[in-house]
Parts: structure tokens; sequence; C-alpha cells
């Protein structure tokens, strides 16, 4: 089929931020073929890496998101890895959300303080204990609607009664709730969980963004609220959802449910295996495989402890997020090894890799024994031909930002789930690691000596440049300083 003529002029004249200059544009019969002026995309990327790195911060008070994970209630003991998985995921939605400039508020405040630290091992971002809300009002319509529930009915201890939700079902069955629902036995603590979810929403956290701060109300309208759970959790967790919207006529209209799947280790009755008891059996299979590296009881070593709960926190979380949320995950027990290409494991090392060769660089430059990098504007980008190279921009780099918004296109979601596609990141630092290795073992700009500095002279281009004289003492390549702007700007953004 023929690519209409108003088409192909539009896509050939493109232009504006972001969009890469085309060379050439051609009709193909699978469409249009277009070649990219790819001097130029090296020198916009490179000449302001952050605005391909890191999202943009609205002009103006972005969407208010309460993200709420119900797990976080509990003692770190009991947390099943199904809670965990719910909390990590909870964790990464929210750091996503705040870097696009969405407003975020994570309840619950955490009052176990076991379940702080525990958080604090696991580099979880999420509020501490804050005062408790009272909970009269909610009272008070729980008793107005308990006058339909039997006198007879024997209700459990420390119950307050049954409200009907079967009514409230069938309204928004087309919503997605399930139709199973029928009632809820309302307690102290599910009022109390009640209150703390109308506090955020009604009473904006101070500091959550400017222009909210202590503005009664600011949250209700346009708010959204997302319940993080575990599949044992989800059908609880509607019935909150449903008894909120019942008891309360200015609750979010908004509610969307993230379902995490169940989480199985292979080969082990990992089913009863508590979260804090998985991170130690992580922790000790990183001691192991850094002693098989390196020699060494290094666990007993303080230097390393610091290392290896960055490593074993990575594995775990990539673990956790490398599988799509909704879907089942099974975990494998077996021994982690930097050498594979599916885990935490393999893209911290590589980072911690690439951290220390950009040390080394930093260092050599305040030596001397490398000249400070020129300016962007003063580099000859069409010296940059390697496949490689281009192959990591234009994979890594460009598509970058594309792939974190689709995390946040919460609110276009129809229905009551949400999905959220924490693995295609996962997948991306992991194709991003893979592909950076192979192209700094072939190109090892940072590790150029001394000695090579004055052979690797490219056609005299430098000479051109600068006006310098063969005779004259020779600086670092000119050809490598490009390559040296490329090797420290997409690692260091991108990962």
């Amino acid at each position: 089929m023929a690519v209409p003529e108003g088409v192909f002029r539009a896509v050939a004249g493109l232009q504006g931020p972001g969009v890469a200059p085309v060379l050439r544009c051609a009709p193909t019969p699978a469409g249009l073929s277009l070649q990219l002026q790819r001097p130029v995309v090296f020198e916009r990327v490179l000449g302001a890496p952050t605005s391909y790195a890191i999202p943009a911060k609205p002009a103006s008070p972005g969407p208010q998101i309460v993200l709420h994970c119900p797990a976080l209630r509990c003692h770190p003991d009991t947390l099943r890895l199904s809670q965990l998985r719910a909390v990590l995921v909870a964790d990464h939605l929210a750091r996503t959300l705040r870097a696009h400039g969405v407003c975020v508020c994570s309840v619950p405040s955490v009052r176990d303080p076991h379940m702080a630290t525990f958080l604090q091992k696991l580099r979880v971002d999420w509020p501490a204990a804050s005062k408790s809300t009272s909970t009269e009002t909610l009272r008070t319509c729980v008793l107005a609607e308990l006058n339909s529930v039997s006198e007879e009915e024997t209700l459990p201890p420390g119950v307050l009664g049954r409200v009907c939700l079967k009514e409230l079902v069938e309204q928004k069955h087309a919503a997605g709730y399930d139709p199973s629902i029928d009632s809820c036995l309302v307690t102290e603590d599910l009022l109390s969980v009640l209150s703390e979810l109308q506090e955020a929403v009604r009473h904006w956290p101070e500091g959550s963004y400017p222009g909210l701060d202590g503005d009664p109300g600011s949250g209700v309208n346009g708010c959204m609220v997302v319940h993080v759970v575990s599949c044992e959790e989800a059908f609880q967790q509607q019935k909150l959802d449903l008894l909120w919207q019942k008891l309360d006529d200015q609750a979010p209209d908004k509610q969307k449910h993230l379902v995490c799947g169940p989480v199985k280790v292979a080969g082990a009755s990992g089913t009863l295996m508590t979260a804090p008891e998985y991170y130690k059996f992580r922790y000790a299979q990183v001691c192991k495989a850094s002693a098989l590296k390196h020699g060494g009881d290094l666990a007993q070593d303080p230097a390393w402890t610091e290392t290896f709960d960055v490593l074993s926190v990575a594995t775990i979380k990539f673990e956790m997020l490398s599988t799509a949320p909704q879907n089942q995950l099974l975990l494998a027990d077996s021994t982690i090894s930097t050498k594979g290409t599916k885990s935490g494991t393999f893209v911290m090392y590589n980072c911690a890799r690439l951290a220390t060769l950009f040390e080394g660089y930093q260092r050599g430059m305040e030596q001397g024994l490398y000249p400070t990098s020129p300016p962007v504007s003063s580099l000859d980008f069409s010296l940059l031909h390697d496949e490689g190279e281009w192959l990591l921009l234009f994979n890594s780099v460009l598509p970058f930002l594309d792939l974190l918004s689709q995390t946040v296109s919460l609110a276009s979601t129809p229905g009551l789930h949400v999905p959220v596609r924490t693995e295609m990141v996962c997948k991306f630092l992991v194709q991003l690691s893979m592909d950076f290795s192979s192209y700094y073992n072939r190109v090892h700009i940072l590790g150029v000596s001394i000695q090579q500095k004055s052979v690797c002279w490219e056609c005299g281009v430098h000479t051109a440049k600068t006006g310098k004289q063969e005779d004259e003492p020779a600086s670092f390549p000119f050809r490598n300083l490009g390559h040296t702007s490329l090797v420290r700007c997409l690692p260091a953004y991108s990962f």
C-alpha cells in the first residue's frame, strides 16, 4: 500500500524537541524507511543528556494519587513473599510516578519499628508513623447502616456489625468487582484503615506539591486511589473499597486495584517462607558467590557489608519485578551468580564495574593523566561511526522516557484493575548491561594508557580543529574524547 504524499512530506519535515532529524525518507513496500542524521542526534543527546534520562517536571501540579499497600500494616516476620512483592511493586510505582511529577501519598504510615527497619534494609522509601486519625464519624455511619441486621445473628468478637454491600456490587458490576461480595464485617481495625485513607485524600500531606499543602479537600476532586495488594488480600480489599463508598459520600470515584500474583519458590516449601527469611537466604547466596569469586570469607569484612546488602536487595527486587506483577512468580532457589544475564546481581555487578571505571578515569583527569573532556559543541560526532555506539543511543537512551511513561498511564486504564509493566524496566536494564558490556569490551576507551595517546590521532582532525602543529605534544585522541562522552553519558543516566 502506497504511503500518501501528505504523510510522506509530514514525516520527512518533522522538527521539534525530542524529534530526531531525518536525513533521508523513502517509501518501501512495508511503508516508510527513515535514515536519521546520526551525528546530529549524538550531539543533541550528549549536549543535554538529562532531558533524555529524567522526566521533565510539569509546570503545574499533576494528578494526585494515594498509593495504598495494606501489607505494610503487618509485622515483617509474618510478611509473605506475595506481600513482599506487593510492597516492592508499590515502591517502584511511587518512585516512577514522582519522577513524572505526580503527587503521591503513600498509605499506610508504618507504625511498627521492625517493619520500618526491614523497609530501610530493602531500600524502600515509605513514610514512618504519623498521628492516628479519629474513627468517630465512620463509626456513626456504620451504626446507621446496621439497622437491617438481624438481632438473632451472632457476630464474632470485636465485630461492630455487618454492612450489606450486595446492592452496591450490583450497581458497579460492570466495573469489575467480584459479584460474590455480599456483606462486610466491620471492625475497629477496618475503620482505622478507612480513616487513614480518608485523611490522605482530604488533607494532602505537607511538602507533597506546591499549592496543595494544608488545603483541606484539595485531594478529593480528581484524586485516584490505587490499592496494591497480594492476591490473597484482593477480595478483602474490594470489600473495603465498597465499604468506603457506602459510608462516605466523598470517597474518590476513581479507585483502582493492582493485584500481584502468587509467589512460589522452585524445589522448596518456599510458599511458607517469610520475607525476612528470604532476604537472609539471598544474602547468604551473595556472600557465597562473592567468596568464590574473590576468595576468603568477605562476609566478615565490614568494608563488604554494604556491597552485599546492595547486591542482595538488587537480586530480590529484580526477581520480584522482572515478571509482570499480575502473573504468578516462580523464584529459583539455585545459587546466584554474576555470570548470568537475567538477574539483578548481573546488572548491579556491571553497574559497579562501570562506576569503578568512571572513578578511575576521573582520578586520571585530576592527576593529569587525561585532559578534561572538551565542550560537547567542540566534538565532531561524525567520528562516532561504530554501530554499537549508535545502537546504545537508539535502543537505550532515546526510548528510556517512553519506557518509564508506560508505567504511569494509570488514569487512562479502564475498569477496576490496572496493569503495571515492571518487567519492561528490568528487561531494559538487563539488555543495556549486556549491550554496554559488549561495546566496552571492544572499545576499552577508559583504559587508554598514556603511551597510547600519541598514536591514536584521527587523520589530523584534531590538528585541523585546534590549529596545533603535528610536532606539538599529543593530547588525548580527539575521537576518543567523543567516545568518552558517549561512554560516560549512556550508563550514567540510564542506570
